[in-house]
């Protein structure tokens, strides 16, 4: 499990007492957000809040001990309410979370953390001096396969990293208010940053709007890294199957995460030899071909885990630096690429060396 790093908030509290909670939003994901933690004996679901009656009046009955409202203002006035949970569109998430922060309560907001780098840096500012926890939901980090990948990476299995390729396409869903980079991205700009705990150096993207003018459907994004490292991620919500796959290629094996499949890691003892040549225009290269491993995988529900760490995070008192910085790097990347795809596949350099020192500092991650 990742380890927040300790820091005064309220000081410890009984571990016993449930965190007093309250779900924002009931769309697409905020409804998971609402089971998981109607069934966390440490989570007490106090109000459920949604501009949609229809949504309030459905999880209302489903969830009766919760009280239901469209206003933002009585969830945050209510003393009982401790955390508040954001799962609605991106435009709105930094004007919620401010609030919710300003309130003196502490937020658990969907990703992407805000619409911008520099808002996003408002909010883990505002968290930091309210002394409140703040965290973003990118729960691939917390996804058995990817720690299963990451534990490779840190035993130094697959040698040094030469590059990374990931596809994330289906068909839809499209989002009205911003482009599938915005969408799909920080899925996969999360999982990097969680891998190699750095931040890219350069960001290129292109793409175009293939079906709603002015919001691009399908990106291709490249990111160099100062390791010497190259990833290319694909983003699409038009593709005729749904496809959530990457490859990592090292100097003594690749692996292949694949996310859904029955065997979502592949490690593959395969690689190429070189020596350097004795004569002019001579060169030398043999290939390795060994046996494929598919390790065996944890199971549990990612969300269950990683809205488990914010709880246990208020209850303890603490901060959740690394993921604060993780969630401003994912929005520095993605703003990067939406503006290179803007700007017709210009690089746009990313130089942050805050973030990058806070990531560097958390490269021996604890994993549970």
């Amino acid at each position: 499990m990742l380890k927040a790093t300790p820091a005064s908030i309220d000081g410890p509290r009984d571990a016993v007492d449930p965190v007093g909670v309250a779900v924002v939003g009931l769309g697409y994901w905020g409804p998971n957000l609402l089971r998981v933690l109607a069934d966390k004996q440490d989570a007490q679901v106090r109000w459920i809040c949604d501009l949609d009656h229809e949504r309030l009046e459905k999880y209302g009955r489903r969830y009766p001990t919760a009280q239901v409202t469209s206003q933002l203002e009585r969830v945050i006035a209510d003393p009982d309410v401790e955390a508040v949970i954001i799962a609605t569109p991106v435009h709105t998430h930094y004007d919620l979370a401010a609030r919710t922060l300003e309130a003196g309560k502490h937020a658990f907001v969907e990703k992407p953390l805000a619409p911008s780098s520099e808002l996003a840096d408002e909010l883990a500012e505002l968290a930091s001096e309210r002394q409140r926890v703040l965290m973003c939901g990118h729960t691939f980090i917390y996804s058995p396969p990817v720690r299963t990948v990451k534990r490779m990476l840190e035993a130094g299995t697959l040698g040094d990293i030469y590059f990374i390729s990931s596809s994330r396409v289906n068909l839809g869903l499209h989002q009205r208010d911003v482009s599938v980079i915005w969408d799909l991205g920080p899925h996969d700009f999360s999982i990097l940053i969680y891998w190699l705990s750095e931040i890219p150096t350069s960001v290129r993207a292109a793409g175009r709007d293939s079906i709603v003018k002015g919001i691009a459907d399908v990106a291709f994004v490249s990111l160099t890294f100062a390791s010497g490292i190259i990833a290319n991620v694909e983003l699409s919500w038009l593709a005729p199957t749904k496809l959530r796959r990457t490859v990592l290629v090292g100097s003594e094996r690749m692996v292949i995460y694949d996310d859904g499949a029955s065997e979502p890691v592949r490690l593959f003892d395969r690689g190429v030899v070189y020596r350097d040549p004795e004569t002019f225009g001579e060169y030398h290269l043999s290939y390795r071909s060994g046996d494929i491993l598919s390790p065996t995988i944890e199971s549990y529900e990612p969300l269950g885990l990683e809205l488990g760490d914010f709880l246990a995070a208020i209850r303890a008192g603490q901060e959740m630096r690394f993921h604060t910085a993780l969630a401003r790097a994912v929005v520095r990347i993605v703003e990067a690429a939406d503006l290179s795809l803007r700007n017709g596949g210009q690089e746009v350099p990313l130089d942050y060396a805050e973030i990058g020192a806070q990531l560097a500092s958390r490269r021996q991650l604890a994993l549970a």
